[in-house]
């Protein structure tokens, strides 16, 4: 599912213009993105939790070169489902 799909989905259900539901979740988005870069983790009951992971320094290998490489400790954002959010994909989705 698309960014254009979730608003369609959420204009349709609420009766709200596309383009102040497209406002709204690119506000959800930005508010997201710019807590996280201020090192702050967001939690939301029922959904999940966006998370800051540090990463440490380690070795890496360049193949193509034969050489070994740095790789400097840095952070990455990381989605932790809710318990009840996993367990509601467990039983709904269809195995193919």
């Amino acid at each position: 599912m698309t960014k254009a799909e979730i608003v369609a989905e959420i204009a349709n259900k609420t009766g709200i213009e596309k383009s102040n539901v497209q406002t709204t979740v690119e506000a959800f988005m930005d508010t997201i993105k710019n807590s996280m870069v201020n090192g702050e983790n967001v939690y939301l009951r029922g959904f999940g939790s966006f998370t800051i992971k540090k990463r440490a320094e380690k070795t890496g290998r360049n193949i193509s070169r034969n050489t070994t490489i740095i790789i400097p400790a840095h952070n990455i954002p990381a989605f932790k489902p809710a318990k009840t959010f996993v367990n509601e994909v467990k039983d709904n989705v269809n195995v193919k």
